[in-house]
């Protein structure tokens, strides 16, 4: 599809072609869930095998930005009945088929989109129910994920009595996103403090001072990895905090030396297609294509200061559309070749495209 000549067309087929879907065939109308994914001609689900609580989430905020009352109010009711933990508090992972507890471990991730999903519906519809929600998962994200030197274990189990999983970088980007969102929609100054501690706490942590990106893992593990997808992403929240609320961090600085890392070493010059990952050298460890890095691709571009970099987003808009967009919806991934290296649609990227879209 090579139709695509700007921002406009984007949304168009956004409007035309996603949001239809998971309306449609993407809606499990008896559990009120959005199934896991649709298979790639768009008509039908695959089969599932659980629900996830941040997939549900993904969609409240998408249908939230949609203005489309109904449908939100829905999954937020299913959101609370179905995901909640009413005996030891927080958000189960997952549910299986018939919505019975699945996974119960207590992630990170999962609870940043809560608070992120509950803020944006609470503020678009006026429900204080959703607002409070956001506010009482952000306390307990605080009382009960904490860890060493202001961050944030990634998993504890269901009781919150053990550590599945130390601080890692991706939920602790989400919180901050999430955190954005609620400190507009609550108009509460303590989600100011509560960034800035965490924006310093993740530069002393996982920021890689060489090269000014932030790491997927904590500094000095072995393996460690940089997505230039997350620094595109980094870049534009940083942007969204300011220098204020970033307090001490360096990641003003930081990110933009990143974005030029990511693009030199992360950005085919040709497809204009983001590879996964790099190391902390540059060179392309994971070159898997995925449609969400190629969205906060675009989403940097847009919204960066220097004119000749955004004078490169009506091209990278064609380029982005010719390979990931389809009249049935969108590819996933492709692989280093240019291959579909995944061809069912999942539910939580509609999200993905909509926070891109709306920043062009």
């Amino acid at each position: 599809m090579n139709a695509f000549t700007g921002a406009a067309s984007l949304r168009e087929h956004y409007v035309r072609t996603i949001l239809p879907l998971w309306r449609g065939p993407g809606f499990n109308a008896a559990l009120r869930l959005p199934h896991e994914a649709l298979a790639p001609t768009g008509v039908a689900p695959l089969p599932d095998v659980r629900y996830r609580a941040m997939a549900c989430a993904r969609q409240l905020f998408v249908f939230s930005q949609a203005g489309d009352a109904a449908h939100a109010h829905s999954l937020f009711e299913s959101l609370r009945h179905t995901f909640q933990d009413r005996t030891h508090g927080g958000w189960f992972y997952s549910v299986d088929p018939q919505g019975a507890p699945l996974d119960t471990t207590k992630d990170l991730y999962t609870h940043a989109f809560v608070v992120f999903a509950c803020s944006a519906y609470g503020q678009r519809f006026g429900v204080s129910e959703a607002l409070d929600t956001a506010r009482e998962t952000s306390a307990l994200i605080l009382d009960r994920f904490k860890a060493h030197d202001g961050l944030l274990h990634a998993a504890l189990d269901a009781p919150f009595a053990t550590v599945t999983s130390g601080p890692l970088q991706n939920p602790l980007m989400h919180l901050t996103e999430a955190w954005l969102v609620a400190r507009d929609a609550t108009g509460d100054t303590a989600f100011d403090t509560a960034i800035t501690q965490l924006c310093e706490a993740l530069a002393r942590g996982f920021l890689h001072t060489p090269t000014g990106c932030i790491a997927e893992l904590p500094l000095g593990t072995a393996g460690n990895r940089l997505e230039p997808g997350h620094q595109f992403e980094w870049f534009w929240l940083a942007a969204q905090a300011g220098e204020q609320r970033l307090g001490s961090s360096g990641l003003h600085e930081a990110l933009a030396r990143a974005f030029t890392f990511a693009v030199k070493h992360g950005v085919d010059p040709v497809t204009g297609a983001v590879a996964a990952a790099t190391d902390e050298q540059g060179r392309v460890t994971d070159a898997t294509q995925r449609i969400w890095a190629q969205t906060e691709y675009l989403r940097a571009i847009a919204t960066h200061g220097d004119t000749v970099v955004r004078a490169t987003l009506d091209d990278q808009i064609e380029k982005f559309a010719r390979r990931f967009l389809t009249p049935q919806g969108w590819v996933e991934c492709r692989d280093a070749s240019g291959e579909i290296a995944r061809a069912d649609m999942p539910s939580t990227t509609p999200y993905h495209l909509l926070t891109a879209y709306g920043a062009l």
